[in-house]
């Protein structure tokens, strides 16, 4: 996905922006930061310092947060104006097909393997822009959680900032339901476990940032239960109680059954034995998601069922 950014600026009117119940809670700098795409943050924070920006016609510092009923000031600064990101081709079309589920307050949407979920480390954009690309007229479109840019399946993204709050209110506290479907090397004999093994990010001479088991890392816990076994691989539903970067892909090598089609963490003769037989991807899908509605007072559980790449994969050890 490829954005061009214009060399071309434009001077901002000054603005009286009153503040709804949806925006209140948020700092004032992240509420600028948002507002005024294209403005460097040294420039930013130096309105707030000089008072150029006012909330209620008084001067406040970077950490005030907003509440409902706030009129903010926004002085006249110069944008730089830069283009939305441009989904590739059909791009649009294939985000909108894999909608699950939609609503006023946010939607999930069955993310394909291969696409980042936002912009950044050399990408220009990923899901979140293009979504944001699609659909210019929506205020409100951020990601509640992220998956990594191999893995597929339900991907949460809030039309609120007060929803947003409240799924990660409900992530920190365990109260959304992460299920994936997975498909690990060997014969894997248990029927059922659960791996406790803290997990720490560190990054090599190289810049690549991998993720290892260690003692001193952050607690993370996945359940593992066997769905269907193989000559020599086992299909598993992997439930995640944390969400460390790349655990269901770390915590399986760390039992010795690394996930087929993992570049980074798995095994390499075993991945080319998997492209042979056309797995093209890592076999990682986030097929459930679970959450109590945040507006609604129901709970929401969700399903993407797995592409056919990894479809037509399972038929074939089925055979």
């Amino acid at each position: 996905m490829k954005g061009q950014v214009s060399d071309s600026a434009r001077k901002t009117p000054v603005r009286q922006v009153e503040i709804d119940a949806d925006e209140a809670g948020q700092r004032i700098d992240n509420f600028l930061l948002a507002r005024l795409k294209g403005v460097p943050k040294s420039r930013i924070y130096r309105m707030l310092r000089t008072g150029e920006v006012r909330v209620n016609k008084g001067r406040v510092k970077a950490p005030y947060r907003l509440q409902a009923g706030d009129v903010v000031r926004l002085p006249p600064v110069q944008v730089t104006a830069v283009c939305s990101p441009v989904a590739p081709g059909d791009w649009g079309r294939r985000l909108e097909a894999r909608i699950v589920y939609e609503d006023e307050d946010l939607l999930v949407l069955d993310k394909p393997a291969g696409m980042a979920v936002h912009g950044g480390s050399g990408l220009a954009g990923g899901v979140i822009e293009a979504l944001r690309a699609i659909r210019p007229q929506a205020r409100f479109l951020e990601l509640v959680h992220r998956l990594d840019r191999d893995t597929s399946g339900c991907l949460l993204i809030a039309k609120r900032r007060s929803v947003l709050r409240a799924l990660h209110e409900q992530l920190r506290s365990g109260r959304v339901e992460k299920r994936y479907l997975a498909l690990l090397e060997g014969g894997w004999r248990r029927r059922f476990q659960r791996v406790d093994v803290p997990l720490r990010k560190f990054v090599l001479q190289g810049g690549e940032r991998l993720v290892k088991a260690a003692e001193d890392g952050k607690p993370s816990q996945t359940l593992f239960r066997r769905i269907e076994a193989f000559p020599h691989a086992t299909l598993v539903e992997a439930e995640l109680l944390t969400g460390r970067t790349h655990q269901i892909r770390v915590h399986a090598a760390w039992l010795g059954h690394p996930l087929a089609g993992d570049e980074r963490y798995g095994d390499k003769t075993a991945n080319r034995r998997w492209r042979r037989l056309g797995l093209k991807r890592l076999f990682l899908h986030a097929w459930q998601v679970a959450f109590h509605h945040p507006r609604r007072d129901v709970m929401i559980r969700l399903e993407a069922p797995l592409d056919g790449e990894l479809e037509a994969l399972l038929d074939h050890l089925r055979q």
